[in-house]
């Protein structure tokens, strides 16, 4: 019901079209992606852009209002060339997701009638998504830092979203944030107090610039989070396998169980590949957290050295904030390995 601007800007739905289940979207419009925060972080979006490649939703309102409008979800769409479409219905395609799983498709929009037969015809010869490199296309293209002088922290950009930059410079650290290839030696050049590999679209295994760092990181003993993405890469790195799920975990209510404390959360998810639980008893890590629904593998812990990653997302955005302590617990990590904090 809420939370499209920050979904429509997520850098990990890159090459997806987003389908909305909730009857209607867009009565409270899209706030002014001008507004930054005092690192000079957009304050409302995920990213500079819209990611997705299309969007199909029930019902458009066309009638917005909020304190903080400057645009509808229409003219947004519109003044950045994505294409959506409204009158579907995405609750009947849940279900068909659901029992078949993800599949490609085609959306177009034009002023004249469109050729419906012409465009299925696309299907089959267009490049499937599991093919693209989706990563390269969303990582930032070069170095950035955000603060002000404090100690750093480096983020692989993945496909990060912002709200993961805004967690860090909230505990008090400066950011540094790279391109997803960047070797381990470049990052600890920067004499990080840590390394957070985050989000991202596609497929872990594309990555293996990614996993090479995060594998040479982990020998070093920089204290490491891995977000969603991120987790996934982490866990290649330790010697754990990956694999596709069905259809995912995309939303804001999905239930994971902390294995140390059996305290259920409520996260905020979107992924459509997983860590293979088979794989862990040889691997460097043992579970952290596993999903309520499937058992599926929400978490993981380096049974050594100060690294942790989880599947779903901590920074919210949107979503619950149920899980911010993950950050705390990164901060704990670094601290316990700094001299001084000791």
């Amino acid at each position: 019901m809420v939370g499209y601007p920050e979904t429509l800007t997520d850098p990990s739905y890159g090459g997806q079209i987003l389908a909305l289940t909730s009857p209607l979207v867009g009565n409270y419009g899209v706030p002014d992606p001008s507004e930054t925060d005092d690192n000079g972080i957009s304050r409302w979006f995920e990213s500079d852009k819209i990611q997705v490649r299309g969007m199909a939703i029930h019902e458009l309102s066309e009638a917005a209002n909020h304190w903080k409008i400057s645009m509808t979800l229409d003219e947004w769409l519109y003044d950045e060339k994505i294409p959506g479409i409204s009158g579907i219905d995405t609750r009947q395609l849940t279900k068909q997701l659901r029992s078949e799983g993800v599949r490609m498709g085609a959306l177009a929009v034009s002023s004249e009638p469109i050729d419906s037969d012409e465009l299925s015809g696309m299907l089959p010869r267009a490049k499937s998504y599991d093919a693209e490199h989706h990563v390269d296309s969303v990582s930032a293209s070069d170095m950035r830092r955000y603060g002000k002088g404090n100690p750093v922290v480096v983020v692989v950009d993945t496909g990060s979203k912002n709200a993961i930059i805004r967690n860090i410079c909230r505990m008090g650290y400066d950011v540094i944030r790279v391109p997803w290839n960047t070797s381990a030696d470049k990052i600890l050049s920067y004499d990080p107090h840590g390394v957070v590999i985050s989000n991202g679209p596609g497929d872990p295994q594309h990555c293996p610039e990614t996993i090479r760092t995060a594998d040479a990181l982990i020998k070093n003993g920089t204290p490491m989070l891995g977000i969603c993405l991120g987790a996934q890469i982490i866990g290649l790195a330790g010697g754990a396998g990956t694999y596709k799920l069905k259809y995912g975990h995309r939303g804001q209510n999905k239930p994971c169980i902390d294995l140390s404390t059996n305290q259920v959360y409520v996260t905020s998810q979107n992924h459509g590949y997983c860590i293979d639980p088979d794989s862990l008893p040889g691997s460097e890590f043992e579970k952290w957290f596993v999903n309520a629904d499937d058992k599926t593998v929400e978490g993981i812990r380096h049974r050594q050295k100060p690294v942790i990653a989880v599947q779903f997302h901590p920074e919210a955005s949107p979503g619950p904030y149920d899980c911010m302590f993950v950050f705390e617990r990164l901060k704990q990590l670094m601290e316990e390995r700094d001299p001084a904090k000791k």
